[in-house]
């Protein structure tokens, strides 16, 4: 994905550049599949090779948690899987919002997979929430006018946008006002917020042109 990559830094932890963050994501997702199939132990090399990395890099992001695991047998699956979540903050269930229930917005709302990932969307907003829509979801879709109210009760740090890009940064505003620190934006454009929120921009049209450039006779 297309993302707008920052250090990120949080009290009491070490400053980790965003590009590791991303693959402390992919780790962690490739210990699940061990941890799954009954794999208690994993040697940096095997572990960077499902991962797609160098080993020597993977060590070197691991070396953001100190210095452990057993040389000659490895990393523990479950100590690392469980160092890896306190530290992305997956540990339990992080509440997520998500404004504008477009054909997007409701695409990622029906997605069942985001609380095995360790994240719930609580609630979702819209400017016209009554509006007749094809799917049926679980979570309520509200007004924006309870946005602020949704953001505080839930405790909410994190939002999904998927707003048209005319809407985003007022949206946006709105968000942070509300004391939202961290935007998944879907919306295409370049959004401006306080140093200490993060934004990732997830823009798929500039992923295909990627793969448009790479597949090209």
């Amino acid at each position: 994905m297309n993302y707008l990559f920052a250090s990120l830094k949080k009290p009491d932890r070490p400053e980790i550049p965003r590009k590791t963050i991303y693959r402390l994501s992919i780790y962690l997702r490739c210990l699940a599949r061990l941890r799954d199939n009954g794999i208690r132990t994993v040697s940096s090399e095997a572990l960077a090779k499902v991962a797609g990395v160098k080993s020597t890099q993977l060590r070197k992001d691991l070396t953001y948690f100190g210095q452990f695991g057993t040389r000659g047998l490895g990393y523990d699956v479950e100590q690392l899987s469980q160092m890896i979540s306190d530290q992305l903050g997956t540990k339990s269930l992080q509440p997520v919002v998500l404004v504008g229930v477009g054909n997007l917005g409701l695409a990622l709302l029906s997605y069942r997979g985001f609380e095995k990932e360790g994240f719930e969307i609580v609630s979702a907003f819209d400017i016209d929430p009554k509006r007749r829509r094809d799917k049926k979801i679980t979570q309520p879709i509200l007004g924006m006018d309870k946005l602020a109210e949704v953001i505080r009760a839930q405790g909410v740090k994190m939002a999904i946008l998927t707003v048209a890009a005319a809407a985003a940064q007022e949206v946006a505003n709105t968000l942070i006002g509300c004391g939202i620190t961290g935007i998944l934006n879907f919306a295409p454009i370049v959004l401006h917020v306080p140093e200490e929120v993060m934004v990732n921009n997830v823009n798929l049209a500039i992923e295909l042109e990627n793969l448009s450039y790479f597949i090209q006779d």
